[in-house]
């Protein structure tokens, strides 16, 4: 296997691709909906908001229009200082997880109160886990 082929994908591939997906999930579009208008397969879509396949310059002008939105207001992430723009990628990054979007949404119809508690419950959650994940590998996957 080459050198190019074993390579993850760059940081900044995955961070645009958030983007993408963030915005078109944000204004109700589909994977199809968005391949039929940039005249790509949805496949080709998921690859790109996954970060698998970098976005020609030529593509991204499509995607931008299909989202109705600027290049730049995908790019935004990129703009800010070094320590910015580490902490943004690392968001974008975490909402690639499956179920973050929507968790995220769920969220912000909570009470404050609510969100508070629903915050503490996943700090015990995770620090359970992990504390058996340490004593107990098996143990961690099965307490999810």
């Amino acid at each position: 296997m080459s050198e190019l082929s074993a390579k993850s994908p760059d940081p900044m591939d995955i961070a645009l691709g958030a983007a993408v997906r963030i915005r078109r999930r944000t204004i109700g579009m589909s994977q199809e909906a968005m391949a039929e208008q940039c005249g790509v397969s949805f496949q080709q879509i998921q690859k790109y908001e996954n970060g698998a396949n970098r976005i020609s310059f030529s593509r991204l002008m499509q995607i931008s229009r299909a989202l109705r939105c600027r290049v730049t207001d995908l790019m935004d992430v990129f703009d800010g200082p070094d320590r910015e723009t580490t902490e943004d990628l690392d968001l974008l990054s975490r909402m690639r997880t499956p179920g973050a979007l929507e968790l995220l949404a769920a969220y912000q119809q909570l009470a404050p109160d609510a969100r508070s508690s629903l915050v503490n419950f996943l700090r015990i959650l995770t620090t359970q886990q992990a504390a058996l994940a340490h004593a107990k590998p098996d143990a961690a996957a099965q307490l999810v």
